[in-house]
């Protein structure tokens, strides 16, 4: 059980540290009074830089000593999708998905640090965007959970792309938030709406935030199986580091499936 904690622990460090050096990078970039909109004025370009050093910063997490250890999820359906394609047990994902939450609050707490400028757009909070319905907004974080999860699982599935798969995301998150930020905020992630949603006080469309994103996860899993996708078999839960696994806890690779 030590060595469960262990993990549990890093998945909570990873995920806090996602969400205070990326949404400090979104506080920077749209939060009134910084120097990002002076420098930057196409508020187009700003998402496309923003959603590319959001991206890089959950890379480098999956690099790093803590995704190492705990395979870098840093993602509640990031682990609902390993825990359906039988990547997980049930009681691991649960303690990722617990060590995730409470990292994105954790996270949050040293974004009021930017205080008026991070307060002029909630600390970074995801809210279903001015001029579009709750319904628009959750099928914006359905469609970005698709390609997160696909664009994952074919990285992942892929004996050429595995090594490669964090460098996924800075290019994923960049087109992604360029193109869907103004309906949902493009979080794709239930840990990094909820940190600042608390700090922010404000709970507008909270629920968007995790129907979307499983909605997205199940339907992306769904496509894979039914579809020239379903090739791209997943062999262990980590973005990065596959053959590390001292507790036992992941799938080794080439390990057979269990029906």
């Amino acid at each position: 059980m030590k060595n469960l904690w262990t993990l549990f622990l890093a998945e909570f460090a990873g995920t806090a540290l996602l969400v205070a050096v990326g949404v400090s990078i979104v506080i920077f970039d749209f939060g009134h009074g910084s120097p990002a909109g002076a420098l930057l004025p196409d508020p187009g370009l700003r998402r496309l830089l923003t959603g590319f050093l959001f991206g890089a910063t959950g890379a480098s997490i999956a690099v790093s000593p803590l995704g190492k250890t705990s395979g870098a999820h840093i993602n509640p359906v990031v682990t609902l999708a390993f825990w359906i394609k039988g990547k997980m047990s049930a009681p691991h994902a649960v303690g990722y998905v617990i060590a995730q939450l409470a990292g994105g609050l954790a996270g949050a707490l040293p974004l009021l640090a930017w205080g008026r400028m991070g307060a002029s757009i909630d600390f970074g909070g995801t809210f279903p965007g001015h001029g579009y319905t709750v319904l628009q907004a959750t099928l914006g974080e359905v469609v970005t959970t698709v390609g997160l999860i696909a664009g994952l699982f074919i990285f992942l599935g892929h004996s050429q792309l595995r090594r490669y798969t964090p460098l996924l995301f800075p290019f994923l998150y960049a087109v992604m938030v360029y193109l869907e930020a103004p309906v949902s905020g493009t979080s794709t992630n239930p840990a990094r709406s909820l940190g600042p949603s608390v700090v922010a006080g404000d709970w507008r469309g909270w629920w968007v935030y995790w129907v979307g994103p499983v909605l997205g996860t199940f339907l992306a899993l769904a496509i894979g199986q039914f579809s020239w996708l379903r090739r791209f078999e997943v062999e262990v839960a980590k973005i990065y580091h596959f053959e590390h696994d001292p507790h036992g806890v992941f799938r080794p690779l080439h390990a057979p499936r269990q029906a």
